[in-house]
């Protein structure tokens, strides 16, 4: 979850260790088991929202941007069999992060947690503090704009072909 979200597998790795350093710190506040996961997952997204946060200042006082890592280097043998699957992998995830970009902050969001970090409903209405009707809204839009996008009626059309 956090790695998708920083695009950067060491700056995902330190604030990892943050969230459980927080988590172990605090774990004596946490009341009931149920609500562990989501516990969790809000320490997360507040850390990556503080990284984020800090990226953004620093990066103002940058001459040049920084070069962020978006995927794990994918080696593309041609001799290998799988460099085509290899290649179709990543021209999907490119469109999928293209049209993420394209959702508004929480619509994007929700979409995340329900398919990318597989929370229920009731989860993410726990972890993003709005209620279960409101986070369904937000998830029905996001889907309604992905099923709009040419690319995934295509890959749709392709999937049950």
């Amino acid at each position: 979850m956090v790695f998708y979200r920083v695009r950067s597998r060491v700056d995902a790795e330190d604030i990892t260790q943050d969230v459980f350093l927080k988590a172990f710190q605090k774990i004596s506040s946490i009341r009931e088991a149920a609500k562990f996961r989501g516990w969790l997952v809000t320490i997360a997204l507040n850390r990556v929202r503080d990284f984020q946060r800090k990226k953004r200042f620093r990066g103002l006082f940058k001459a040049e941007d920084e070069e962020i890592e978006s995927r794990p280097d994918i080696s593309y043998d041609r001799n290998q069999p799988e460099a085509l699957e290899q290649a179709m992998r990543k021209d999907f995830w490119n469109h999928i992060g293209r049209i993420l970009k394209k959702l508004p902050k929480m619509e994007r969001e929700v979409f995340l947690l329900r398919f990318f970090d597989h929370l229920s409903i009731n989860e993410i209405a726990a972890v993003l503090k709005k209620s279960e009707s409101t986070i369904k809204t937000h998830l029905y839009r996001s889907l309604a704009k992905f099923k709009k996008e040419p690319v995934m009626r295509q890959l749709l059309n392709e999937v049950i072909q």
